[in-house]
């Protein structure tokens, strides 16, 4: 009887989406930088949407899109970034990334920073991811090209 009440309270849960992360990293501040870019893969099981985070090292955390238009690099905000099933999402210099803003203090390399993900799958229900992302040079995003 216990182990049928308890699939039965398994089958009554919402499917979460696994998603995983994937290389995390920050870029490195200089003094008086206020924000600065957050990266990494990530990878859900199911279909499902980044649609927040934040850090303790910043007041603000959004996701940030960069894009030709017109012939222009621009960068704009984006409210949810779509992690399609089984698909790799990499968040990169030039693309689709965290951008930490009104930073508390210079990130200097070797520090790490917390961020936290907010997830939400099909069904609506969100989940929270918690990565610890290594501060790396200023320079990093420039000896991966």
């Amino acid at each position: 009887m216990k182990k049928l009440l308890s699939l039965l309270l398994l089958a009554a849960l919402p499917a979460l989406a696994q998603v995983t992360v994937g290389e995390p990293w920050v870029r490195a501040t200089v003094a008086a930088q206020k924000a600065t870019g957050a990266f990494m893969t990530l990878t859900s099981t199911q279909g499902a949407k980044l649609v927040g985070a934040s850090s303790p090292a910043a007041g603000v955390v959004e996701m940030h899109e960069m894009k030709m238009v017109d012939d222009v690099m621009r960068m704009r905000e984006v409210t949810a970034l779509e992690l399609p099933a089984g698909k790799a999402v990499k968040l990169s210099p030039g693309g689709y990334h965290l951008m930490l803003l009104d930073l508390k203090q210079p990130l200097k390399e070797g520090a790490t920073v917390p961020l936290t993900l907010e997830i939400e799958n099909a069904q609506k229900v969100r989940s929270k991811i918690v990565v610890d992302a290594p501060v790396k040079p200023l320079n990093t995003a420039a000896m991966h090209h």
